[in-house]
C-alpha cells in the first residue's frame, strides 16, 4: 500500500482530478491517507480515519514509507482542541494548525512527523477521550458562527456532517464523513423526549434521503451548520427556523454514539 499524511493545515479533497472540480472533504494536519491511483500530479486518496475518496493534488500530501506510516498508525495521538494552534518544526516556518489536526506523539510526550519532531508554541493539545456526554455539545459550541462549506471541515468553513464528524473525532469516537453514512452508525433513539446532549439528529428531504445533521444540545435545540453553525429550536418535527417562522429541516432520526464503539 502507497500511503501518505496530510502535513500541511488543510489540504482540499476533490471529485475529480482538477483544481476546478468541487471540493467535497478536506484533510487536516496529521490526517493518513492511502493512494488507490494516480492521474498526473493528482492522487486519488482514501482517508484511513474514515474510508471517504477523493482526489489531492500530491504536492501537498507527504508520502510515507510503509514502515513510517505502520509506526505512526499505531503511536499515540492527540487532537489540538483549541480552534487555532502554532506548530513549530525545527528547520521549517512555523504552521498554523486548526481544531481537530492530529498530533502523533511518542511515549515520552514527543511529538513527532515525516519532517522530525514538532511541538506547539501556542494551543493545546489532549489525547482524545470522552469524559461525559455534555462535552459533545460543548465542543460543538466552539464551531458557532462558522460559515458553513461544502465539504469544509474548519473553523474556517464546515458542512453539517463536517462538523459532527470533527467534534466527535476530538472526543476519540471516529464517525464516517457524510451523514447518510452516520446515519448508520450508533445507536438508535426513539423519542426526542429520550434525547440527551450529545446525541446526533438527522434530517431527511421530500425524498426520504438524509440531507442534514446536527447535535443536540439537551436544551431543546440543536446545533448545526446551515449557513453558518448555529444554535435553533428542535422538536419532534424538526428544526424551527424563528428568522422565517418555519420548519428549515424535517426530522428523521436519532442516533447516540457515546456508549458503544462505532462500526461501519
Amino acid at each position: 500500500m502507497t500511503g501518505g499524511i496530510c502535513y500541511l493545515s488543510l489540504v482540499a479533497v476533490r471529485a475529480e482530478p482538477s483544481e476546478k472540480s468541487e471540493m467535497v472533504n478536506q484533510l487536516l494536519f496529521g490526517d493518513m491517507i492511502e493512494v488507490i491511483d494516480i492521474s498526473g500530479q493528482w492522487l486519488k486518496i482514501r482517508s484511513l480515519h474514515d474510508s471517504y475518496e477523493g482526489w489531492c493534488d500530491q504536492k501537498q500530501i507527504k508520502l510515507l514509507a510503509d514502515q513510517t506510516i505502520s509506526a505512526l498508525n499505531i503511536c499515540d495521538k492527540q487532537i489540538v482542541t483549541d480552534i487555532s494552534a502554532l506548530l513549530v518544526t525545527q528547520g521549517r516556518p512555523a504552521l498554523n494548525l486548526v481544531i481537530g489536526s492530529t498530533l502523533h506523539t511518542l511515549s515520552d510526550g514527543i511529538f513527532v512527523g515525516p519532517g522530525g519532531d514538532y511541538h506547539l508554541a501556542e494551543g493545546e493539545s489532549y489525547p482524545p477521550l470522552l469524559n461525559h456526554p455534555d462535552e459533545i455539545a460543548e465542543t460543538a459550541s466552539l464551531f458557532l458562527n462558522t460559515p458553513y462549506l461544502w465539504g469544509g471541515r474548519s473553523p474556517y468553513g464546515i458542512d453539517c456532517s463536517g462538523l459532527v464528524q470533527i467534534v466527535f473525532k476530538i472526543k476519540g469516537i471516529n464517525l464516517l464523513r457524510d451523514a447518510s453514512q452516520q446515519v448508520n452508525q450508533g445507536i438508535l433513539i426513539n423519542l426526542i423526549e429520550e434525547s440527551r446532549a450529545g446525541d446526533v439528529a438527522f434530517f431527511d428531504n421530500e425524498e426520504g434521503k438524509i440531507t442534514h445533521t446536527g447535535i443536540i444540545t439537551g436544551r431543546g435545540s440543536i446545533i448545526h451548520a446551515s449557513g453558518e453553525v448555529r444554535i435553533d429550536p428542535l422538536d419532534h418535527h424538526g428544526i424551527f427556523n424563528r428568522k422565517d417562522g418555519n420548519y428549515s429541516h424535517k426530522l428523521r432520526v436519532i442516533k447516540r454514539f457515546t456508549e458503544q464503539s462505532i462500526s461501519e
